[in-house]
């Protein structure tokens, strides 16, 4: 009885070699993201941060422009950061490896494998208990693998109803428009549903006949003895009975086109964030239900704001007058120019807080602060006026400044 061959077929059918992207192209095997980052596979969720913020500072597009291998490498530190930098994500990628990082991808289903696999020669012995509610592999590898009872839903001609991939699609946005968000515009180009057929491939107007592989069945029998082993029928894909091929795709159900279609980045999304677009991934097949289209999002860094988790960062330069006897000045945000009270003897480094002006949490829907980290700027001039001020302000020092300066 083969078992084995079986199991192996559907479990490779379960956890396909490859992903697609927007344009249906083939998508990269997962790598050795600790590698990527330089980092040993016990480093701290910190020492992650800091390997992937030193090399994204490395490897910006916006800091080598025109260079296709660091665009390259921006996006592979990207995609090993998502992964690791992400607890959640790195348990499952350091107990599965890199299945573990396929859309669909279900660990207990998995870990439920894994356990059949532990009591499969039992069952080939014709172990006590049979397969309970199961009928065959077929049904045991479906339940496993989200496939059980697809056939129910076939309207297709010899295929089951198979739900369609999820794409990925990276984009790189400015840094203001990942603060605020956006809509924006995206040709897929590709296959996509025949809607002559609604993606069957099953010709609407043919009337559907009993099949002549399973008599009608929907099952073969693929094993005697006193167990009695059935899988779906290839021909009917279980539905028992079959119709004409579509003329318009051939039966496939798919046909070439593009689709031009509005999506919405919502405010607050970071480097490495993924916007799911419902319905616009790969058409299914024999009716069945597309997959999902992922935005993987890539933010170019600005020259005044910088981010720290939902917190921004920038430096305010003020006067030395300002720092001296405080002010009110000017400073620049997100929502529009605010103004800010200096206090009176501020010092270069010190950090003001404007709370709620940092960036939106997209789960929380709380946005962070705005840490200003105040700059003392004097003068470029050595004009005698000027050194005679500064040697005034001089005395008013009561002790030396770099008194505390000892290693």
């Amino acid at each position: 009885m083969e078992f084995e061959n079986l199991a192996s077929a559907r479990a490779h059918r379960a956890f396909p070699d490859g992903k697609q992207l927007v344009h249906r192209s083939n998508f990269s095997m997962a790598k050795d993201y600790y590698a990527v980052l330089g980092v040993g596979k016990n480093a701290s969720q910190e020492e992650i941060r800091k390997a992937y913020r030193k090399l994204a500072r490395k490897w910006h597009p916006d800091i080598n422009p025109g260079n296709a291998e660091a665009e390259n490498k921006f996006k592979e530190i990207s995609e090993a950061y998502d992964v690791l930098g992400k607890e959640d994500k790195r348990k499952l990628y350091d107990e599965f490896g890199e299945e573990a990082l396929k859309q669909g991808f279900d660990a207990e289903k998995a870990r439920q494998y894994k356990e059949w696999e532990n009591v499969r020669g039992r069952a080939q012995a014709g172990g006590a208990g049979g397969f309970g509610r199961y009928q065959s592999y077929e049904d045991i590898f479906g339940d496993l693998f989200g496939t059980a009872g697809q056939s129910r839903g076939f309207t297709g001609t010899g295929a089951q109803a198979a739900h369609g991939r999820d794409l990925e699609h990276h984009m790189t946005i400015d840094f203001l428009s990942a603060l605020r968000g956006f809509e924006t515009e995206i040709t897929l180009k590709g296959g996509k549903a025949c809607t002559v057929c609604g993606g069957t491939g099953s010709d609407p107007s043919a009337k559907r006949t009993s099949c002549p592989t399973c008599g009608g069945s929907g099952r073969l029998n693929i094993a005697g003895g006193p167990m009695n082993f059935t899988r779906v029928c290839p021909e009917c894909g279980g539905h028992g009975t079959v119709g004409r091929p579509c003329q318009a795709c051939g039966g496939t159900g798919r046909v070439e086109g593009s689709e031009t279609i509005k999506v919405t980045i919502p405010p607050g999304v970071h480097e490495g964030s993924k916007v799911r677009v419902a319905g616009k991934g790969e058409p299914g097949s024999g009716g069945g239900k597309p997959g999902d289209l992922f935005l993987i999002v890539h933010v170019k860094p600005h020259r005044l704001i910088s981010r720290e988790g939902d917190n921004l960062i920038m430096e305010l330069p003020i006067t030395v007058k300002e720092a001296v006897a405080g002010g009110s000045v000017n400073v620049p945000t997100v929502d529009g120019n605010v103004k800010v009270k200096i206090p009176p003897g501020s010092q270069a480094g010190q950090t003001l807080k404007l709370k709620g002006k940092g960036a939106l949490n997209t789960r929380t829907k709380q946005r962070g602060d705005l840490l200003l980290k105040l700059v003392i700027k004097v003068p470029k001039s050595s004009e005698k006026e000027l050194v005679q001020a500064a040697e005034k302000i001089d005395n008013f020092y009561g002790e030396d400044v770099r008194s505390k300066m000892k290693l």
